[in-house]
């Protein structure tokens, strides 16, 4: 099946005696005994269950972990590394899982920043005990694009277990499994849910091996998982995926143009436009470059933050993947420990008319 038919039917595992269309909603903490296979709702759920089933088939994987949130989801990963591994992770990666290595397990794991969008620095960060690559591509919050080919060949002949976050590009525009990548993760509060209202992460996996039992566990014992409700929601939300990113994509890219050629834009940060230096790979990797843009707007941080508070139709808020266009001036939310740039300003483009997003745009650069 193709992308909207899994995301339709997947997402819809009907066992109910009435024969409903669409699952219902299983509020029930604990079951009968008889059925093992369900015990208890921390354990296992029929909704977090199906949702683990479709997000699998989506990204081309064996099995799916549902979590309470995506930082929960990444946290996983790391507490089922043993203790001292050395990760490499990316220069350029979503702050709150670096402020979780940064500040939670930077004592019990040996972590490299690199730069990912760079093969041979890559290389060179590789030690002996190198347990784990972890990529972001698109990054977070410069856009920046990983060849996933390339790193996942290099992954396969050093034999490192390669995990990528496809929050922003989502299984729809891009399926890192297929270029080697061992673990997918998603932050579903953003594209999967889509609609700014429900919290949740995915970690999919290529092969359940001894590894991804003890994610399992994790799951299950540690219990950061997401309840039933939120997971029909985001059931909910999958169905449309498809036909939500398609829009995304178009309005991204119209008005990406259009702040390129705008004089008061030093820069835009968008793997669409042909003078992205990601450009190239995107187009090899990707099926579309996505809803998230960055760029840098002439002046300092004041100017900035005046451009984002006239606007009429995009939110000065935190977060991305809803249909609704967000913006935020990045170094102002990621706080004095931030590395992006004053004048940064990050974009989730939304499903409003392109045409009155860029007027809305162009009134408050002017």
């Amino acid at each position: 099946m193709k992308p909207e038919t899994i995301a339709i039917h997947l997402s819809n595992q009907v066992n109910d005696l009435n024969h409903p269309v669409i699952q219902p909603i299983t509020l029930s903490t604990t079951f009968l005994h008889g059925d093992e296979s369900l015990i208890y709702s921390r354990m296992e759920n029929p909704n977090r269950r199906t949702l683990e089933s479709v997000m699998a088939a989506l990204e081309k994987g064996s099995d799916a972990a549902a979590f309470a949130s995506g930082n929960a989801a990444g946290m996983a990963i790391f507490q089922a590394l043993p203790l001292g591994a050395h990760i490499i992770v990316p220069l350029d990666m979503y702050h709150g899982l670096q402020k979780q290595l940064r500040e939670i397990v930077n004592d019990k794991l040996d972590i490299s920043f690199v730069d990912m969008t760079d093969l041979d620095k890559l290389r060179s960060a590789i030690k002996p005990d190198t347990e784990l690559i972890w990529l972001e591509s698109p990054s977070n919050p410069l856009i920046q694009i990983s060849d996933l080919r390339k790193i996942g060949v290099l992954a396969k002949e050093r034999n490192i277990r390669l995990v990528c976050d496809n929050t922003f590009a989502t299984p729809i525009l891009q399926n890192p499994m297929e270029f080697g990548a061992d673990l997918v993760m998603h932050s579903a509060t953003k594209y999967i849910g889509g609609h700014s209202d429900v919290l949740g992460g995915i970690l999919v996996t290529r092969k359940k091996d001894a590894f991804w039992e003890k994610i399992k566990t994790i799951q299950a014992i540690g219990g950061a998982v997401p309840s039933a409700f939120d997971c029909y929601l985001l059931c909910r939300s999958i169905k449309t995926l498809p036909y939500r990113i398609k829009g995304h994509c178009e309005n991204a890219m119209a008005i990406a143009t259009f702040l390129e050629s705008h004089d008061e834009i030093e820069k835009v940060y968008y793997p669409g436009l042909a003078s992205d230096p990601g450009h190239q790979v995107a187009r090899s990797q990707m099926t579309g470059f996505g809803g998230m843009l960055s760029f840098l707007i002439r002046g300092d941080a004041n100017r900035a933050d005046r451009f984002v508070s006239s606007l009429k139709l995009f939110s000065n808020a935190t977060s991305l993947g809803g249909v609704e266009s967000l913006i935020e001036r990045r170094a102002r939310v990621e706080g004095p420990d931030s590395k992006s740039a004053e004048n940064l300003i990050r974009m989730s483009v939304g499903l409003e008319n392109v045409e009155d997003l860029i007027a809305d745009l162009n009134s408050a650069l002017t």
